[in-house]
């Protein structure tokens, strides 16, 4: 009956397909994606995570990418148009530059000659890529894509690697557009009083010999701007079983595991970028740049740039655009111009990006790693044969260490060039340490393994660029001379909420403070504040309100130590810290913190909940706030001030300060005979503000308290929602 069904589907849709669906079907699709969809099955569980089998790898690719769709197509369509820098034909001409960016080096023509000579199993991927977001697209006419109107499978070239800004968002935007512009760019406005959310992410592994129960456990916590990722479960009959954290759009898991190991990403200080200075000369006939005894032509290519224009039509701009055989132009002045050499190896970095989520263990998994192309990360790795590794960085080019590659070379002295890549065994890397742990917190490899960590001085300069940083302080304190994790104690290590930068910053403060004099009128004014700071317990709580009054004051010594500290910055600052609280700042910014509160709150005396709120109204992208509407107290902070639960804010109008950055998806693992896992993801799965699903986490999110992973087939199905093919 199921045979005659389907040939009749085929029949019909061969017969009978209207101009419409010839229009995004491209003739005798459908009967090829609806045959396909019969290989898949979805199954939501109660809280609408997507579980999805297909019988093949490709069917379940298919599966996965229509299952996001029903998610989220918005923010599908959105990444696929930042990678394919036509991000501007949605937004406008404010977006003209960073599709340049994009075009600098995703070039459409190169990347369907990559598909073509792509191995036929990764073009089976990416067909199935384009035909299950098409076929929802088909099944879902209510859905209106504001630019791609058809995802054709050389598409997931473009974003391939998985990292929430990839390396080819280091290039500056404000130095392109100095470069490429028509007018000079206008400086950016002050911002002050918000701290920067670090960018990056927490991978824990534990052996089985600190294990209470003889296994591996692993923490997976990317920070990222919240609903970045969605989480699902893929499976096939070919091996494959992942769970975990999808970029919207891609088809790999990207932080997850199988039942066999588990994968987390954090960012790599590793140096996998590099800036030359070309020297050049106009001529008649184009550009040319010295290079050793001779002079080469720029290569000069021109770039067309459409974008939406306020009345809403269309309208291009052109750009010329230059490269030197080092990469793309993206700034200079005068005869000095600045090309960028970095990463572009789509089809290895997406074969690299799949492969890994079968990996059946450690041997699988280094193998993947030879592919070289998780360029702007570190993983960190645990598998059921008890194992567990650091990986830093995946693509560090070998240097002269004579340079200073911290800095722009000289592009015209041949010794500047890059000699290979370093194998992964030459790289900084932990497997196995007797300590029983390893960490990173997109801080220091040399502090992996507390002490007993590699030492800087075996490795070239640029092998590790990031110093230490709170979170890598607070991750060493919780996981050093603990012997018998299990799971909840490893995700009680991951929610501490000793923020470390107050062990830095506070002394400090009560040493100017004890330095005043008798009749200083301060010491009678901070009396309660300070005596409230000495007895806090340096922890980030929902009703501490020496919390409030600890990062309002923090906040304002930082906003100091960005204007008057050289060298301050906003990632790495421990030394900048201290420097900035010199010279009497710290009273000053206690007693600005102190107005500060009364004038938002009534009351210097503020539970940090009352402040620090999680909040989800719409599906935006770019999420409004409103002290008005509902939100939900946060106990932890900013990784900035070392918590390891990151939860950072972004400007907005308001009073109370609404998370938008930090904790997105958390997991911890347990590999044991079957796999255990608990996870949570901020807010829900869906975007749909109407789904039921669009913020029940939020509760769970807020406090920590993170639910049972179901894996298998008969824990989903006791606890199915609904399962179905897609097009049902």
């Amino acid at each position: 009956m199921k045979y005659l069904s389907v040939v009749f589907v085929l029949l019909l849709a061969a017969c009978s397909q209207s101009d419409t669906e010839s229009a995004n079907t491209g003739g005798g699709d459908l009967a090829r994606w609806q045959a396909q969809a019969e290989n898949v099955t979805i199954t939501r569980d109660k809280w609408g995570i997507p579980h999805v089998y297909g019988k093949t790898d490709a069917d379940a690719v298919f599966g996965m990418l229509y299952a996001q769709a029903e998610d989220d197509f918005n923010r599908i369509e959105v990444n696929y148009l930042n990678a394919m820098g036509r991000l501007a034909e949605a937004e406008g001409e404010s977006a003209l530059y960073r599709d340049l960016r994009m075009k600098l080096f995703i070039d459409p023509g190169v990347m369907k000659a990559h598909y073509a000579a792509s191995p036929e199993w990764l073009q089976k991927l990416m067909n199935a890529y384009a035909d299950g977001l098409n076929y929802y697209l088909h099944t879902h006419p209510e859905v209106k894509p504001r630019v791609i109107k058809r995802f054709e499978p050389w598409m997931a070239l473009t974003f391939s690697e998985g990292s929430i800004g990839g390396d080819i968002e280091r290039v500056n935007l404000r130095d392109l557009e100095g470069f490429y512009g028509d007018e000079p760019v206008a400086a950016l406005a002050e911002t002050r009083f918000v701290i920067k959310e670090p960018t990056g992410s927490n991978g824990f592994a534990i052996a089985p010999s600190n294990s209470a129960t003889g296994n591996a456990l692993f923490l997976i916590n990317p920070h990222t701007s919240f609903y970045f990722r969605a989480e699902m479960q893929v499976t096939s009959d070919e091996g494959l079983n992942a769970y975990g954290a999808v970029t919207w759009g891609q088809f790999f898991i990207y932080q997850g595991f199988n039942e066999n190991a588990g994968w987390m990403h954090t960012s790599s200080g590793a140096d996998a970028i590099d800036w030359y200075e070309e020297s050049i000369t106009r001529r008649e006939d184009g550009v040319y740049y010295r290079y050793g005894d001779d002079e080469r032509k720029m290569k000069a290519t021109e770039i067309t740039l459409p974008y939406k224009t306020e009345e809403g039509g269309s309208a291009s701009k052109t750009v010329t655009a230059y490269h030197s055989h080092h990469g793309p132009i993206i700034a200079g002045e005068g005869d000095k111009w600045i090309s960028i050499k970095l990463m572009n190896e789509p089809v290895k970095a997406l074969s690299q990006s799949y492969l890994r989520t079968k990996a059946a263990g450690y041997d699988d998994f280094l193998e993947t790693m030879r592919f070289h192309t998780n360029s702007s990360n570190n993983t960190v790795y645990a598998d059921k044969g008890g194992n567990i590794a650091y990986f830093h960085g995946n693509f560090i080019p070998r240097r002269d260490t004579g340079f200073d590659w911290n800095k722009t070379v000289d592009g015209s002295n041949p010794a500047t060039e890059w000699q290979g890549l370093h194998t992964v065994e030459e790289t900084v890397g932990v497997l196995n340490p007797e300590n029983g742990w390893l960490q990173n917190t997109n801080n220091t490899p040399y502090s992996v393994i507390g002490d007993a960590s590699p030492k800087a001085e075996d490795f070239p300069p640029y092998m590790a660029t990031f110093p230490e940083n709170y979170r890598g302080i607070n991750a060493v304190r919780v996981l050093k001379d603990k012997k018998d994790f299990t799971i909840d104690s490893l995700i009680a290590a991951a929610y501490d909420p000793h923020l470390a930068a107050f062990d830095v910053l506070l002394p400090k403060l009560f040493e100017d403070y004890d330095a005043l004099s008798a009749d200083d009128p301060r010491r009678a004014e901070y009396a309660e504040q300070i005596t409230f700071l000495k007895a806090w317990d340096r922890g980030a709580r929902v009703d501490s309100v020496a919390t409030s009054l600890a990062i309002f004051w923090a906040t304002d010594v930082v906003d100091v130590a960005r204007a008057d500290v050289t060298g301050f910055s906003d990632r790495y600052n421990r030394d900048a810290f201290i420097a900035s609280v010199a010279d009497d700042v710290s009273l000053e910014a206690l007693g600005r913190a102190i107005k500060k509160l009364e004038a938002d709150f009534g009351s210097w005396q503020v539970p940090w909940g009352q402040i620090n709120r999680f909040q989800r109204i719409t599906g935006d992208i770019v999420q409004p706030h409103s002290d008005a509407a509902d939100s939900i107290p946060v106990g932890f902070a900013s990784a900035f001030w070392g918590s390891l639960a990151s939860f950072g804010v972004r400007e907005t109008d308001t009073k109370r300060m609404y998370g938008s950055y930090g904790n997105s998806f958390v997991a911890a693992v347990e590999f044991g005979e079957k796999v255990r896992a608990k996870a949570v993801t901020a807010g829900g799965q869906s975007g749909d503000p109407a789904s039921p699903h669009f913020k029940d986490q939020a509760g769970n999110y807020a406090r920590g308290e993170l639910r049972p992973v179901y894996f298998y087939p008969e824990d989903i199905a006791a606890v199915a929602e609904r399962t179905y093919k897609p097009g049902e």
